[in-house]
């Protein structure tokens, strides 16, 4: 059996330390408002740039500072654009800290046979390099980092691995990329919530009508739903 894990916030905390850093930059930009205020002027910047960006610290990075410009009118400074440059580097760079029961799950399951995947989206070289820091990158057979994780996507991987809906289980904090269209297409997903969830991320429960996958409060829980 095929297991595919998605990686931030399912394996390591990520949206922490983006939280962090969206945190700082209102701090920075106080002058022009309100973090209530700001914050959907940011998204509003992050959704038009997706298409061109991407996700990911390189992705904030750039959304983060053409908000500030725009904020203040072109008048930011200089100072406080290598402030937004720094917190984009710390996002490239922080130390990795597993979940709870990743690091018994995973062996776990290599042992009992099955083999691994880790599936992520976001920009590869950042990707890459998290899960170096992880430390477990010789515990997966595959790694794939996509660009969207859309049913489109999961099809082309489907195909590519011949995987069928007996045989592969995705595994992930995100309804929107791990669950629901995974579900949709027949497939098993089994959804870990994580505490903190970015806002393009959250779907309405109007979405989850009628869609069936399995729930599970802790990681370790997996061992108890997979052979």
């Amino acid at each position: 059996m095929i297991i595919a894990f998605d990686a931030d916030d399912t394996l390591w905390p990520n949206q922490p330390h983006f939280d962090e850093v969206e945190a700082a930059f209102f701090n920075i930009l106080a002058h022009c408002g309100d973090p209530a205020t700001l914050h959907p002027q940011l998204y509003a910047v992050q959704r038009r740039n997706m298409a061109l960006y991407g996700y990911g610290a390189k992705a904030l990075t750039l959304s983060l500072i053409e908000t500030a410009i725009q904020l203040t009118g072109g008048a930011v400074t200089s100072a406080d654009i290598q402030q937004l440059l720094d917190l984009g580097k710390d996002l490239l760079r922080f130390r990795i800290e597993l979940l709870p029961g990743v690091a018994e799950v995973l062996p776990e399951l290599r042992l009992r046979g099955h083999h691994l995947m880790l599936l992520t989206k976001g920009d590869l070289f950042d990707q890459e390099s998290k899960l170096a820091r992880s430390g477990l990158g010789d515990l997966f057979d595959h790694v794939e980092v996509v660009s969207e994780k859309d049913e489109p996507t999961y099809q082309r991987l489907f195909r590519r691995y011949q995987a069928t809906p007996e045989n592969f289980v995705m595994v992930g904090n995100s309804l929107k990329s791990d669950v629901l269209p995974v579900a949709r297409l027949g497939y098993r997903a089994i959804h870990v919530p994580y505490h903190a969830t970015w806002i393009h991320e959250q779907v309405p429960d109007s979405e989850l009508v009628g869609v069936e996958f399995q729930q599970i409060s802790h990681l370790a829980e997996v061992l108890g739903l997979l052979p």
